[in-house]
């Protein structure tokens, strides 16, 4: 599934397609939800995957994500709960701690690891996996580490508050620097009886996923529990409320219209360049 339903004249975002995550595994065995990139929902342009995690079990998330290559496309890693420790072989390093960002741009290659730094306690976040466009796929390896107190928050009123990672709502400019996607990236939190306007724009593909309480999506609305996403229609404006109170991510991004080719941790255009990426990684030219 590569775009949500279009109609011919936009209007408020609808609800098109709803869904659960299945449980996956991936690392040295990190246990988690895999919501887009599933048999399901393979995609939805530009985003390839979304994987949620969450466990306060240490046995599901302490071997973490042992060192790794990509090429070809960006990840952006959001912690709410627990601490892991960023790696790359470009000399990056960070620790992301409940609340902060890490958005790394794979470029041309880099080879990263995603370490847990507890032995005890509750691991939760979010991976999304966004495209690069043909043109960016060699582009430099980048690498944006952006701590809890540089994500800003809005009031939206009517019970309604926004994180604002990434894009730009009611006056609130996220601290990611946006790339050829122009990526929205929202956590809202809507109280009992909580309703907010959230306007995209119009060409973006969007999609909201819950992971607490629950929440009334689109118009008309549609009641998402947790642990579902929502992929919606074009159009100006999503509505979201909240008869019991909830939690949800809001993401949106620019399409690409670009032939995928994936393999692995490679995200390319052709099979030739996936034969490639393989080639230059085990010749060591990342």
């Amino acid at each position: 599934m590569t775009q949500p339903l279009r109609s011919p004249t936009p209007t408020r975002r609808r609800v098109v397609w709803t869904g659960a995550g299945l449980p996956a595994s991936d690392g040295a065995g990190v246990s988690l939800l895999r919501i887009i990139g599933q048999p399901a929902l393979p995609d939805l342009d530009p985003f390839l995957l979304l994987d949620a995690f969450g466990s306060d079990d240490p046995a599901a998330y302490i071997a973490g994500f042992p060192s790794h290559p990509h090429r070809g496309f960006e990840t952006v890693t959001y912690m709410l709960a627990g601490r892991m420790r960023h790696r790359d072989n470009a000399g990056n390093e960070g620790l992301l701690g409940p609340g902060s960002v890490q958005w790394m741009t794979a470029g041309r290659g880099i080879v990263h690891s995603e370490m847990p730094e507890q032995e005890a306690g509750l691991m939760q976040g979010f991976q999304l996996w966004v495209n690069l466009p043909a043109k960016d796929k060699m582009t430099a390896p980048r690498y944006q580490d952006i701590a809890a107190d540089r994500v800003p928050s809005a009031d939206l009123g009517d019970g309604a508050r926004v994180k604002v990672l990434a894009g730009e709502i009611a006056g609130v400019r996220g601290p990611v620097d946006p790339g050829a996607t122009a990526p929205i990236f929202f956590d809202l939190t809507l109280t009992a009886g909580g309703r907010a306007r959230v306007p995209l724009p119009e060409a973006h593909n969007a999609f909201v996923y819950v992971f607490e309480g629950e929440a009334e999506v689109g118009e008309p609305g549609q009641r998402l529990p947790a642990g579902r996403i929502a992929v919606l229609s074009a159009g100006g404006e999503v509505t979201l409320a909240s008869k019991t109170g909830g939690r949800l991510i809001l993401v949106a991004g620019k399409p690409l219209g670009e032939p995928v080719a994936r393999a692995g941790p490679f995200v390319m255009n052709s099979r030739a360049e996936l034969a490639q990426a393989f080639e230059d990684f085990r010749a060591g030219r990342f």
